[in-house]
């Protein structure tokens, strides 16, 4: 693999291709096949899988960012990657995600290793004889490399290798970041995207949190303070990011794992990641550009072969940096 990544000239800055990649960039169209979970506490969540020609190809599971899913972006773009390859893809919906909505008053957020752990103990109990490779995007990064971090070398039992993707692995320095200048327009659309969600959650589960005060909020940390931290169990937002961070945990990660970051990353502070203490099992591959989760090349509008390509030749242990 290689971590030279070289925008077009024409999507060059971490904004343009965090915000292009999303809705203009493509893909290629793909058809999963969809699964209905129940979690051990009585959920569900939707899984949509990509399925192999071959029943002993290598595996992908991909757990997704905030807001997002399995019809991200980047998730078609890799599935589209895998079926070219001939390997299977089992894309994870996190709670109220991939749009179907989940029956407790809980969502899931970036520091859930435990619901990372079971979905990764069902995927292997499932498919025991195949190669099996995890990837986490943004929050799924995180929530990942806290797993890997937790589990030393048990993690070896359920994935060969893994990835975590502009990974906030530093939620305290992630949440400040964006508070800064224009950045703040990234706090703004999250937080919107966040209300959403909750008022789906208020109709249905009415004494689930001080909405009022949830409504309210005008930054993550309002909406972490009264909604994900007291949800979850935290005692306030702070709490919650300090406990949630991956970063103290990466130096015990036993699983060969590949961190991939852009140096514009306009969500992710590039200087939260540098600080951290790696693992010797831990690759780090920082570009020069590529934004959050964009890594656009190619003519206009754009396509998205590279960040899949890079994650699978990784898992194929090719020329790895």
């Amino acid at each position: 693999m290689s971590c030279d990544f070289q925008p077009p000239w024409w999507s060059r800055g971490g904004h343009l291709q965090t915000v292009w990649a999303p809705f203009f960039a493509r893909s290629g169209k793909i058809s999963f096949r969809r699964e209905i979970w129940t979690t051990p506490d009585q959920d569900q969540v939707a899984v949509d899988w990509i399925d192999a020609p071959a029943a002993a190809a290598p595996v992908v599971i991909l757990f997704h960012g905030l807001g997002s899913s399995s019809r991200g972006h980047y998730a078609l773009a890799l599935a589209v990657a895998l079926q070219q390859r001939g390997w299977g893809g089992c894309f994870i919906n996190f709670r109220g995600c991939g749009g179907i909505d989940n029956r407790l008053p809980r969502s899931y957020h970036a520091g859930d290793s435990a619901e990372i752990a079971w979905m990764l103990e069902k995927v292997a109990a499932l498919l025991p004889d195949r190669q099996r490779y995890g990837v986490g995007v943004s929050l799924g990064g995180n929530a990942l490399l806290k797993y890997l971090g937790e589990q030393g070398s048990s993690a070896e039992q359920v994935l060969s290798k893994a990835a975590g993707v502009c990974a906030p692995v530093d939620l305290v320095a992630t949440a400040e970041f964006l508070q800064q200048g224009s950045i703040r327009f990234y706090n703004r659309y999250f937080l919107i995207n966040m209300k959403k969600t909750a008022r789906r959650f208020q109709q249905r589960h009415p004494e689930m949190a001080d909405w009022t005060q949830v409504f309210l909020a005008r930054n993550l940390y309002d909406f972490d303070e009264y909604f994900t931290a007291p949800v979850h169990g935290f005692a306030g937002a702070q709490v919650f990011w300090e406990k949630g961070s991956s970063a103290p945990l990466l130096r015990h990660i036993q699983v060969p794992t590949l961190l991939l970051h852009s140096e514009d990353d306009p969500i992710v502070p590039i200087a939260s990641v540098r600080a951290a203490v790696l693992s010797p099992v831990m690759t780090a591959c920082v570009t020069q550009h590529g934004g959050h989760v964009g890594f656009m090349t190619g003519p206009f509008p754009g396509h998205l072969d590279w960040l899949p390509n890079t994650l699978l030749d990784f898992f194929e242990g090719r020329n790895n940096p």
